[in-house]
């Protein structure tokens, strides 16, 4: 359970796992938004059975990363092409949303238990998906 929270141990590499596990997701951009909507979807649902598995003794432990992966794989399936500049706007902005939790991303977080883990980082790649959609739309990725 343990490896599937870290996505493959990616959440005890040090400094920033959630970083890591953002980027290692990377390459699911190259399979189309589709696939990349499927994975958060996948995702999504093997992080809440897992972390409803593990009871982890803190909030959400640094090393439980299967979270920003879904999270990134949502941002991804609002890039329309994975073009280096659109693969750097989509890391950029839901670390953004990720870090930074204005609004409903901060409110997503304060769920409790497994679903506070995982909809903060949702909610992260929602916002960071609708703003590639944008810059998209206006040509500048």
């Amino acid at each position: 359970m343990r490896w599937l929270a870290s996505l493959g141990g990616l959440g005890f590499l040090r400094p920033a796992p959630g970083s890591w596990a953002s980027l290692a997701v990377l390459p699911l951009a190259l399979l189309g938004p589709a696939a990349a909507a499927a994975a958060a979807v996948l995702l999504a649902a093997l992080g809440l059975w897992v972390l409803s598995r593990l009871a982890p003794q803190e909030r959400d432990p640094p090393w439980v990363v299967i979270d920003e992966g879904a999270g990134m794989a949502l941002a991804l399936a609002g890039l329309s092409a994975a073009s280096p500049e659109g693969l750097a706007a989509a890391f950029l902005l839901f670390r953004f949303f990720d870090i930074a939790k204005p609004g409903p991303v901060g409110w997503a977080e304060r769920l409790p238990g497994p679903a506070g883990i995982m909809a903060d980082d949702l909610m992260a790649g929602l916002f960071a998906g609708l703003c590639l959609q944008g810059l998209s739309g206006l040509g500048l990725i």
